[in-house]
């Protein structure tokens, strides 16, 4: 559907106003909002003609109009059809960006590996150290389309161009208006919000103002935990230090120094410990033992840290030795470890 500019700038202001207030917005209040210099009563001929195509709609007698998921749709697809101009007028200084990122990558890579090799020959430990990956991606939008009376399209819309679709069902009944309505609380209370920002009482709220709709709200956090939550495995994982493992004779005897160096060869596994040990903690962790879901490891204790290295990228370094490994001396080096990144990745930025 293609609008003329004076429809489409009158539709804008619409979305934008009631993005920001939340209230159906009249002609008076487009009058002022828009430099298009229109009367009211030329504003309300384009606001009629923009409700018959179903782009916006009138809540009830005398107010004014809010957008209709087509009306959104149309002002998106406007947005992303601007940005795609606008890369296209900026390719070169893009594809500088795409090289300085590469080398970032190449130097991170590096330095990783070689963190790897200087903690292993420093503990005389095994080390091991997922790559980076994005933990502070924010929520920018969260779109909702009714399919059916019972069913949603959820679109998430996040940071680093994740876009994730969801088809939900749901028990209640349930109207365009009131998808809209839902939309609106949702965006109002999550965009610009990442993941870990999202609190109990935060969700808790959200459910007491969707009242008989709380059901959907409990979906669509679903799909947002979903959507927004980094895969396990996705990352690279670095490893040194295999070896040491016959420096200790209870990690040596009835095979189970071979079984160990074949578990660091499964980086995916490797991966997925690594994620499961974390817990969420930016400090140093000591899991010993049965304490790891890791069979092959149940002789073994393991120290983990997590580091991060700026703009949200954080990964997991993880120090694998015996039950009777020098633990004082593992967790200083840890410590001194994430002060140096610190130093390095935040304050001389």
């Amino acid at each position: 559907m293609e609008l003329d500019g004076r429809k489409m700038k009158i539709l804008t202001a619409i979305i934008r106003n009631y993005l920001e207030t939340g209230e159906p917005v009249g002609s008076r209040t487009i009058s002022k909002y828009t430099d298009l210099h229109l009367s009211s009563a030329t504003i309300r001929n384009e606001m009629a003609d923009l409700e018959e195509m179903g782009l916006i709609v009138q809540p009830h007698t005398s107010a004014g109009r809010i957008p209709t998921d087509q009306g959104y749709r149309l002002y998106v697809n406007t947005l992303l059809e601007e940005q795609g101009q606008a890369l296209e007028e900026k390719d070169k200084e893009l594809s500088q960006m795409r090289e300085v990122m590469v080398e970032r990558v190449d130097r991170v890579e590096l330095m990783l590996r070689q963190m790897a090799k200087i903690l292993a020959a420093n503990t005389n430990y095994v080390t091991m150290i997922s790559g980076p990956t994005l933990h502070q991606t924010k929520l920018k939008f969260i779109q909702l389309s009714l399919m059916e009376s019972q069913k949603l399209l959820i679109v998430i819309v996040a940071e680093g161009n994740i876009i994730k679709n969801t088809l939900a069902e749901v028990s209640v009944e349930l109207t365009p208006e009131t998808v809209l309505q839902l939309s609106l609380l949702l965006n109002n209370a999550l965009s610009g919000l990442s993941l870990e920002q999202i609190t109990l009482g935060i969700i808790t709220a959200l459910k007491e103002q969707a009242g008989e709709y709380s059901e959907v709200v409990e979906v669509v956090m679903d799909a947002v935990a979903t959507a927004m939550k980094p895969e396990a495995g996705q990352s690279q994982v670095y490893t040194s230090g295999a070896t040491n493992i016959f420096k200790y004779p209870e990690l040596t005897s009835g095979g189970t120094a071979t079984e160990l160096i074949s578990a660091f060869e499964e980086k995916e596994e490797l991966g997925n410990l690594l994620n499961s040990l974390d817990g969420g903690s930016t400090g140093i962790q000591v899991y010993i033992g049965n304490e790891t879901s890791n069979q092959m490891m149940q002789d073994c204790s393991i120290v983990t840290a997590r580091y991060e290295l700026g703009d949200g990228l954080q990964g997991t370094i993880g120090i694998v030795g015996p039950k009777r490994m020098d633990y004082e001396k593992v967790m200083g080096t840890l410590q001194t470890l994430k002060e140096q990144l610190d130093q390095i990745y935040h304050k001389k930025k």
